[in-house]
């Protein structure tokens, strides 16, 4: 099993989170050349729209929900009768989903955790293969968790590009106020970075201008 490592969702970082989670209100959140990351909290607190149905859709065993925040997919999944489970670093995110009848836990996906080499789907929505800022280690702590021929259903950026760097959270001065590590990526880098860890491309798709990856287990 791998050894816990720290994602720097503690502290100001969370704190800002879950006060935004509370509020319903955005996190204004920057990447490493001042654009801004879609960390849309209202959305997650919405009904699954139509391209998280893509995602859902292809649910059709045990899933994890890695960084499931509010749980608007899991309690989704929960009410289709597919066993699921969230994860998440953040309390209040975990109380919203429970709350909303999803079953999640609070703590890093490199934590420990049930149903490890069991799980047969994982998903990474809203670009949490970013979690942490190392899409690789992510991708094989995955493959760790999923079954023999587990599936991996990834949300990616539009383009091609990967970029790993530290997110900055602004307060309301604009100044920044915490940071984390986060990472981006299209696709293609997804696939290279998957296909040597052990995973093989299923498929890929596009829905309302969200774009998506399927990655299974060899």
């Amino acid at each position: 099993m791998s050894e816990p490592v720290r994602t720097h969702w503690d502290g100001e970082v969370l704190s800002r989170y879950e006060r935004a989670l509370w509020d319903g209100r955005p996190l204004r959140v920057r990447d490493a050349e001042g654009g801004t990351l879609p960390f849309d909290v209202n959305r997650w607190l919405r009904e699954p729209d139509a391209a998280d149905e893509t995602m859902l859709s292809r649910c059709d065993g045990p899933t994890l929900d890695v960084g499931c925040g509010p749980g608007r997919l899991v309690a989704a999944l929960a009410g289709r009768g597919i066993p699921a489970l969230g994860v998440d670093v953040a309390g209040t995110a975990v109380a919203i989903a429970r709350s909303c009848g999803a079953l999640a836990l609070c703590r890093s996906i490199y934590d420990r955790m049930p149903g490890v080499g069991r799980w047969q789907v994982a998903l990474l929505a809203d670009g949490n293969i970013g979690i942490g800022g190392d899409p690789a280690r992510l991708l094989a702590r995955l493959h760790e968790l999923l079954s023999r021929n587990g599936r991996a259903i990834i949300e990616v950026e539009a383009g091609d590009e990967v970029s790993e760097f530290t997110a900055t959270v602004l307060g309301a001065d604009g100044r920044t106020v915490a940071s984390f590590p986060w990472a981006r990526l299209g696709a293609l880098p997804l696939i290279d970075a998957a296909v040597p860890l052990g995973y093989r491309v299923v498929d890929r798709w596009s829905s309302a201008g969200r774009h998506f990856v399927q990655v299974r287990k060899r």
